[in-house]
């Protein structure tokens, strides 16, 4: 069973329709259609409705979902299918098959292109080389046939006018080593003629279309379509493929193949020819028959690789031997015309059969020896035409039509087979099932001398002219009491059909009508000896190759060739015991609409379609009172959920018996049958209760899930955490000893050392630590000090701190603060600074000391001041622990102007070499001078006012504003 989709969608899956009937399952395919819904499973087949527009879901994303899974667990699709064939072939070791049926137009090809994609996007995981080139020469190969095989046709733009059979070989891995495609009965006819809104093949229209200029030149072609008599039909004709770009695909698809360049030039060159071909005209001149255009015949010579003479001999006689003699016949305008178009069509077969035995030569299984790689085993895909009615039903339709009763056959046959035989395998009682038997309608065909085909070969090998009419007239007579025969002699009444021209066959599809016009010649297809042996004595050896038998002589006695219908039949019956030798999987395509639009679900047309696929007969032997059966395994893998007897695992004896106590829980015993490994449902409610009841579980078993994986996420990542935490706490630990015993090991006798460890190198600390290092250089550097300190004598002590308040505070300000000279402090009172007037002051310095109780004298010197008139004159400066005084050493160091130092709030120096000086006061009368000296001239002595003042005050004097 398909994986449950919404309701909205419809049923996944015929089977569980509640009744079997046809308004049911034509609803339920109208509405997934009209849901973007396109595929539906009928158990193991998958129907398939053209969407006629690019759906989004075969791309990588969708591959890996269908990969390795069962059919139930995905909704339905193509990649489903090709999965299920390829896991039967790789794990059991068996030849599989799928087969792909439909009318024209309902995607058959497109369907074996994209089973092809899938099966080589699954394949060769370790990307062995031969095996992706193998891959890639069979996925080439579709392009190719698709050339040279299909065409446009009233139903559909890329219609395969051909039937191909692709096996697949696999080694023991299940990788792709080689196959082999089989080709059957190429619509020939189409060449020459093709009926309204209808092209030829694509091959002419991409070599016209896409071909360079120069290539056209040399093949004596040109680019308008209607210029050519074959093909002219169709030269109009919209298409929605590009044949100029798929020209150039089709031709690199030839060469990644393997096609050498001179064969794919002889390709071109035969479509050419049979292009020329058709514009030979033909004309009586008295008993005469001769070719209208000369010019034709030598390009067409050109072209073949042979004699202009020979080529117009074989157009206009014909060789026949009477006994011992051999006379040329000439023909008649109708019989050169006739063999001119059988020409043409010969030669596009035999071109057709060529590329595909080449291909199949180059991508065959090499070198495979089963004792050294093991058994290979095949998936065999099979693309053939679909059921056809047309306005006019010809040879080919008959033979369409007869292939597809036969595989309508086997395909029930097969089906009923499979029931049959797993009904019997699980020990299920099977219920007869009333289905159409179309063995009838094979036999009316087939049947040795009392068929249609045994009586159209009896026609052909009659003596004498034989007409289409006088085979129908044999039909009559030989079936005339057949119930799926007719025609209007046998029922006169019907006129529908036409007086020697009609017969109806009763298909299991519908009734179709044929004129019998053409039957004699396209089952005789006749092709005059000479233009056989006109080809195989060309000079182009892949010509010659491709004609054989034109080896014969005239003379040479050959067997009759069997007819084109025995052929077919041969094949066909070929084709269906090889399809029935393999495990077979089935895509049924469906037609939506004749307009090919992707809105339109037509009903009528649809319901047909599904009458002559047996569809509904499909559903009923698939239920045949059951909906639905699965293994116990699987069947308790998904469901087990369900039941607290099952959940999570069960301790019963087997899963047969878990299966019985979840189906017992649920209520369902009456409803179910238990086979040997299966169990079977009947109707599809109860299966829709057990998913409803799996979903409502799965809904808490997530959150559950969810919950105990989040609580182990969070347990995990705590225990990281901590563990974390305990490993940085101790690396630390580990850094910060480290960083100890290193500082305590340089840092080893420094007392010794001379100093005292100013040298040593401090080690780089860890990050935690770089507060600590400070405090600790700190300690250190107080230590040094203090031990330097020591070897300082106690009267220099003063001098010093003065010193190191002035490196404090001017460090950086100023170049030069006079550290390198002893500091006198009371320079007025210096001989050396005032040999003249050192006298003088010292009384008055004395009388201040008296008057105003100072203790110390901190500083003085002589100093420069500019008035309010710009006039230098010079001053004094005294300063003392209690005033600061400006006195007038011209008159004998008169005091000038006395501040208390509690008065002062500051001071102000520059970084220049001026020695200016301002005394900041608490009464903005501020003090401007310069201090210079006189022995010796230009010592700065600002460092030393600086340091003295703050190491008397013990702190800032205030904020220094330093005047530039």
């Amino acid at each position: 069973m398909a994986e449950q989709e919404s309701l909205e969608f419809g049923k996944a899956d015929f089977v569980l329709m509640d009744t079997v009937s046809m308004p049911e399952f034509m609803a339920n395919l109208r509405l997934r259609f009209e849901k973007g819904r396109i595929y539906t499973f009928i158990g193991e087949v998958v129907v398939s409705v053209n969407p006629y527009k690019s759906l989004n879901i075969y791309g990588r994303d969708t591959i890996e979902q269908y990969k390795g899974r069962e059919l139930y667990e995905r909704p339905p699709h193509l990649f489903a299918i090709a999965d299920a064939a390829y896991k039967a072939m790789k794990r059991r070791s068996k030849d599989t098959c799928i087969v792909i049926s439909g009318e024209s137009g309902a995607g058959k090809t497109e369907a074996s292109k994209y089973i092809m994609q899938y099966i080589a996007a699954i394949t060769n995981p370790s990307q062995r080389a031969e095996i992706e080139r193998v891959k890639n020469m069979l996925l080439k190969s579709n392009c190719v046939l698709e050339a040279f095989g299909n065409a446009k046709t009233n139903r559909n733009d890329n219609s395969s006018r051909f039937g191909k059979y692709m096996d697949i070989n696999f080694d023991f891995k299940g990788d792709p080593i080689g196959g082999h495609i089989n080709n059957y009965l190429l619509e020939k006819s189409r060449v020459i003629v093709q009926q309204p809104g209808e092209r030829s093949f694509h091959s002419f229209y991409q070599l016209l279309q896409g071909g360079s200029d120069q290539m056209l030149r040399s093949l004596h072609l040109q680019k308008s379509l209607s210029s050519y008599s074959y093909i002219h039909v169709g030269a109009q004709l919209k298409s929605s493929i590009n044949d100029a770009a798929e020209f150039k695909v089709v031709a690199d698809a030839m060469k990644v193949i393997g096609f050498k360049p001179e064969e794919i030039q002889t390709a071109y060159k035969i479509l050419a020819a049979i292009l020329h071909l058709g514009n030979l005209k033909f004309v009586v001149d008295g008993d005469t028959t001769l070719i209208e255009d000369g010019k034709l015949v030598s390009i067409i010579a050109e072209l073949l690789s042979t004699k202009t003479d020979m080529v117009e001999k074989a157009l206009l006689y014909r060789t026949v031997a009477t006994g011992r003699d051999v006379i040329d016949k000439q023909h008649t305008e109708q019989e050169a015309s006739y063999g001119r178009d059988a020409f043409a069509k010969a030669i596009y077969e035999r071109l057709f059969c060529w590329i595909v035995s080449r291909i199949n030569d180059i991508i065959a299984v090499k070198n495979s020896d089963t004792t050294i790689h093991g058994k290979n085993t095949v998936i065999g895909v099979l693309d053939i035409y679909g059921f056809e009615i047309f306005d006019n039903n010809s040879f080919e339709q008959f033979c369409i039509n007869y292939c597809n009763e036969k595989l309508q056959q086997l395909f029930i046959q097969l089906v009923l087979k499979q029931e049959q035989e797993e009904y019997q395998r699980e020990g299920i009682p099977w219920k007869h099932i009333d289905y159409f038997n179309n063995q009838i309608i094979v036999d009316l065909v087939e049947q040795q001398h009392k068929g249609i085909i045994a009586i159209l070969d009896d026609a052909c090998m009659n003596v004498g002219k034989v007409t289409d009419e006088m085979f129908l007239e044999a039909l009559n007579s030989k079936l005339g009491k057949h119930g799926h025969f007719s025609s209007r002699k046998l029922c006169a009444s019907d006129k529908i059909l036409e007086f020697d021209r009609d017969f109806r066959i009763r298909h299991y599809a519908g009734d179709v009508v044929y004129s019998v016009v053409g039957f004699i010649d396209k089952n005789k297809d006749t092709l005059f000896q000479d233009f056989k042996r006109l080809m195989y004595n060309s000079s182009n050896p892949v010509l010659k190759n491709m004609w054989p038998e034109g080896k014969l002589s005239i003379t040479e006695v050959t067997k009759r060739p069997l007819t084109a219908a025995t052929l077919f039949k041969n094949s066909m019956i070929a084709l269906v015991d090889n399809l029935a030798s393999k495990e077979p999987y089935y895509v049924r395509c469906i037609k939506p609409n004749d307009m090919k639009s992707p809105q339109i679900f037509d009903d009528e047309r649809c319901r047909h379609q599904v009458e002559y696929l047996g569809l509904l007969e499909n559903v009923r032997v698939r239920r045949a009172g059951f909906a639905f059966r699965q293994t116990y395994e699987k069947f308790l893998h998904r469901y087990k959920m369900i039941s607290e007897f099952t959940w999570p695992n069960h301790d019963l004896p087997s899963d047969k018996e878990a299966v019985k106590k979840l189906v017992e829980y649920c209520g369902f015993q009456d409803d179910v049958a238990y086979g040997k490994t299966k169990i079977f449902i009947r109707t599809p409610r109860t299966l829709f209760t057990l998913e409803e009841l799996r979903a409502q579980m799965l809904v808490r078993i997530v959150l559950f899930l969810q919950k105990v994986w989040r609580g182990t996420l969070a347990r995990m990542r705590y225990k990281r955490t901590k563990a974390a935490l305990t490993i940085i706490r101790y690396y630390r630990r580990y850094k910060v000893k480290s960083y100890i015993h290193e500082v305590a090991r340089r840092f080893h006798g420094i007392k010794t050392m001379r100093d005292y460890g100013k040298h040593v190198q401090w080690p780089t600390p860890p990050k935690v630590l770089h507060r600590f290092e400070e405090v600790l250089q700190a300690v250190f550097n107080r230590w040094r000090a203090s031990q330097l300190i020591k070897t300082i004598p106690a009267s220099d002590l003063p001098q010093v701190r003065a010193k190191v308040a002035a490196v404090e505070m001017l460090k950086g300000q100023r170049a030069d603060l006079g550290l390198q000279r002893a500091w006198e402090g009371n320079y007025l009172a210096s001989k050396p600074d005032t040999p003249q007037t050192s006298g003088t002051f010292v009384p008055v310095a004395n009388e201040l000391k008296r008057k105003d109780k100072y203790m110390n004298v901190l500083f003085s010197c002589h100093v420069r001041k500019v008035n309010r008139f710009s006039k230098v004159e010079d001053r004094a400066i005294f300063v003392t622990d209690r005033h600061l005084y400006k006195m007038d050493p011209t008159k004998q160091y008169k005091v000038m102007k006395t501040i208390p130092l509690y008065n002062l709030t500051g001071l102000s120096v520059s970084n220049g070499k001026d020695q200016l000086v301002v005394f900041h006061t608490k009464d903005n009368k501020d003090l401007i001078v310069c201090l210079f000296s006189k022995q010796p001239t230009h010592e700065s002595r600002i460092g030393e006012l600086v340091g003295v003042l703050v190491n008397h005050f013990k702190r800032p004097i205030s904020s220094h504003h330093y005047v530039e």
